[in-house]
């Protein structure tokens, strides 16, 4: 098959590794890709992934049998709808069923419908009414711009001057058309864990549990990011927790076939479906859902795979449930993000890569690369604030995370920083 992967960070490096490895995988392209996807494919750096038109084009000329997306902008944006209507087989929901990322409103009333337990909310489209909200709370609040903000609407306030600044920044234009609307939500306590699922004709077939590293800093202080770090399995999840995990994100496959998308849309759900957890007293709450692998949770969910993820993602594409066979190894993988100085805030690019080939030489570790590009020369460069995803793989929680961290040892770059206590959740030691 010829199959083109949408996107460039780590996440759709660890897509396109995963698929690589397939023998049915005869020729991969990347559009635009980074410097690892340049080494098992055909990085594609001038195709815009949000020009319909040309990802069309492009899939034809090249024969494409399976086109990948990766993020979410490119859903919202009705990619996948534009393939369809040409012949092209894709894996990722239709711009209806993208709505449940693309709109924090939207997803929340979906929720209501079919009764998924969630946090309580209210929308604002005026800030006073917004402003006089939350100076009603007594606690905590969540702060959420409706739409697309590149994962930086979401703020956790604890105080109301902290909600306050938030519900400015969102009506003020920090996040564009994004924040026209507000969400404001009760803030859920308890342990957050990701499950996600591949979707098609109505049913999930839910992949392993990961967790992940939000804050910036170990001891999960500091700004929220993308995702500092991740592991799998989530030994804090037990069977009776899973098990209603799992029955929310069937809930969720099904009501795609069931309920319309915004403005009474044919939902057409075929890709994958992210459910973020909060583990409260109460069980398993839905913090958000996405509509796409989840990043870091997808470069350790990725490596436990040992079904053929072109037979899967095939099967999504091309809605035949009864084909789907998932088998997962027992091992353990942690994900260790090496970023840039600064990040979440403002960093330095163009910084050289150093250490990558004896990292990778190490047994049961993989790096996955997120903002990586290769110079004129062939020099390995910094070009974004997360930069390299470290995983290790092991028998044992410690094994795997000892794997990670020697690992990234090995690699520098000027401004290197990450934390050093990913998975502190279940080994309060760390390094």
């Amino acid at each position: 098959m010829k199959i083109l992967v949408l996107g460039s960070g780590g996440r759709e490096h660890a897509i396109a590794w995963a698929l690589a490895k397939s023998p049915r995988c005869e020729t991969l392209y990347v559009a635009p890709g980074n410097g690892g996807t340049a080494a098992i494919a055909e990085n594609v750096p001038t195709l815009d992934i949000l020009d319909g038109d040309a990802v069309v084009k492009f899939a034809q000329e090249k024969a494409i049998d399976l086109v990948v997306i990766g993020p979410e902008a490119p859903l919202v944006e009705g990619i996948a709808d534009l393939l369809r209507q040409n012949d092209i087989a894709v894996f990722g929901p239709n711009a209806s069923g993208a709505a449940l990322e693309g709109s924090k409103l939207y997803s929340k009333q979906f929720m209501a419908t079919i009764n998924v337990p969630t946090a309580q909310y209210l929308a604002f489209e005026e800030v006073n009414a917004a402003l006089d909200h939350v100076r009603s709370q007594e606690g905590p609040v969540v702060v959420k711009a409706d739409g697309l903000a590149a994962g930086k609407g979401v703020v956790v306030a604890n105080t109301t001057d902290e909600a306050e600044k938030a519900v400015r920044n969102c009506f003020e234009g920090a996040f564009g058309d994004a924040g026209r609307v507000v969400v404001i939500e009760e803030c859920m306590t308890g342990p957050e864990c990701s499950l996600l699922a591949f979707v098609t004709g109505g049913e999930a077939f839910c992949m392993v549990p990961a967790q992940d590293h939000k804050r910036a800093y170990d001891g999960d202080k500091g700004p929220n990011t993308g995702g500092m770090g991740s592991y799998s399995p989530v030994p804090l999840v037990d069977e009776k927790t899973l098990e209603a995990m799992e029955a929310i994100m069937k809930q969720m496959a099904a009501a795609t076939q069931a309920q319309q998308g915004p403005g009474g849309s044919a939902i057409d759900y075929r890709g994958v479906l992210y459910g973020g957890f909060m583990l409260t007293d109460e069980g398993p709450k839905i913090v958000e859902f996405n509509v796409r692998f989840g990043d870091p949770e997808t470069q350790v969910v990725l490596p436990r795979l040992e079904s053929d993820l072109v037979d899967v993602m095939e099967a999504v594409a091309l809605e035949r449930p009864a084909d789907i066979h998932l088998s997962w190894s027992d091992q353990w993988a942690v994900c260790v993000v090496l970023a840039s100085q600064g990040y979440p805030g403002s960093y330095e690019k163009g910084k050289p890569i150093f250490g990558l080939d004896e990292a990778e030489s190490m047994d049961g570790v993989v790096v996955f690369h997120a903002g990586t590009k290769l110079s004129s020369d062939g020099q390995l460069l910094t070009s974004g604030g997360r930069v390299l995803n470290v995983v290790g793989l092991g028998d044992s929680f410690e094994e795997a995370r000892d794997r990670a961290y020697a690992a990234c040892d090995k690699i520098d770059f000027e401004g290197k920083q990450f934390r050093s206590d990913i998975g502190y959740q279940i080994a309060p030691r760390t390094r």
